[in-house]
């Protein structure tokens, strides 16, 4: 960056004394020497004006990157300029270490609130059975009290069973098989989910340009299910329910495919946790369908970021690299 501010720099000053230099030849007469002088002068505003162009397109590609949340960001100076390469390799270093800094805080922030929502699931079920069990050893077993030593045990299973069913689902987010990619056009993937599908309240629009992805096609067919579903369930009490799934513009290199309800939306305050494996506001729902949606996304390398607002709807995008 110092080299690149120097440069910068001495093309001012050669700038400035150029023109005064060709001032001072047109008051003498010297036509051709001003206008050699001008050209000279005109050669090196050029010079500038492509290494601030060089500077501004890489600024674009940060800001469009950071925009989408892009932590895969590196830079490579399309010019064989000495100065351009070391402001990009500086570039280039600060984002690694930027990008390290935000995912090893992103994943402490993940693990605490996994470990909240493991501990405070598990004390829910461990206390009861703890408690009724311990009740239970103290009372003798005679024919009076059967019934209620009866009614302890079912209970016991009960929130047993419930436990072990939280465990099966937390093996279904551990084992989740690694994507197998292929070519998968998203006007066939549209389409396809238009047949799952044929509500009149969803509209899923198929794209007039298409896109080719390299996804694993199971794998983000059941993310687009799964948010879809919840919509509808967001949707549950709306007098008039729209749902809206479509591909979205954006730079060449990424596709955005969204899903927007005008649903219940979603608590501010619990915004930043529906990713967060088992934590759910859903009375009857596991908490693991969103945390495998942003899981497989990962894994794809790509990310899944939600909009919200309470008594207007939410919108899901799903974002490819």
């Amino acid at each position: 960056m110092k080299r690149y501010s120097f440069i910068v720099a001495l093309h001012i000053i050669g700038i400035a004394l150029f023109s005064v230099g060709i001032f001072l030849l047109v008051d003498a007469g010297l036509w051709f020497s001003s206008l050699m002088a001008f050209l000279i002068l005109l050669a090196i505003a050029i010079h500038l004006y492509r290494l601030q162009m060089m500077q501004i397109r890489m600024m674009r590609h940060l800001a469009e990157s950071l925009r989408y949340d892009d932590m895969m960001l590196s830079f490579r100076s399309p010019y064989h300029n000495r100065s351009m390469e070391d402001m990009v390799n500086e570039l280039s270093e600060a984002m690694k270490n930027f990008r390290t800094r935000v995912l090893e805080r992103n994943e402490m922030e993940a693990w605490q609130k996994l470990i909240r929502v493991l501990t405070h699931e598990i004390m829910n079920s461990i206390t009861p059975i703890i408690s009724l069990s311990e009740t239970l050893s103290e009372r003798e077993m005679t024919e009076k009290n059967y019934p209620v030593m009866r009614q302890g045990m079912q209970t016991i299973h009960r929130r047993s069973k419930g436990l072990l069913e939280f465990v099966e689902n937390y093996r279904k987010l551990t084992r989740l098989p690694a994507p197998v990619r292929c070519p998968v056009s998203v006007r066939e993937l549209l389409q396809d989910l238009q047949k799952l599908f044929s509500e009149e309240y969803i509209h899923i629009e198929i794209p007039q340009t298409n896109r080719t992805l390299q996804i694993d096609r199971t794998q983000i067919e059941q993310v687009l299910i799964n948010l879809i579903k919840n919509a509808k369930e967001a949707c549950g009490k709306v007098q008039n329910p729209l749902i809206e799934v479509k591909m979205n513009p954006t730079a060449s290199w990424q596709c955005l495919i969204t899903v927007q309800d005008n649903g219940e939306g979603i608590l501010p305050e619990v915004l930043d946790k529906i990713f967060v494996p088992f934590f759910t506001t859903k009375t009857s729902g596991s908490g693991i369908g969103l945390s495998l949606c942003k899981q497989i996304m990962n894994r794809h390398g790509g990310n899944i970021t939600v909009q919200s607002i309470v008594g207007q709807g939410s919108c899901f995008t799903l974002q490819f690299g």
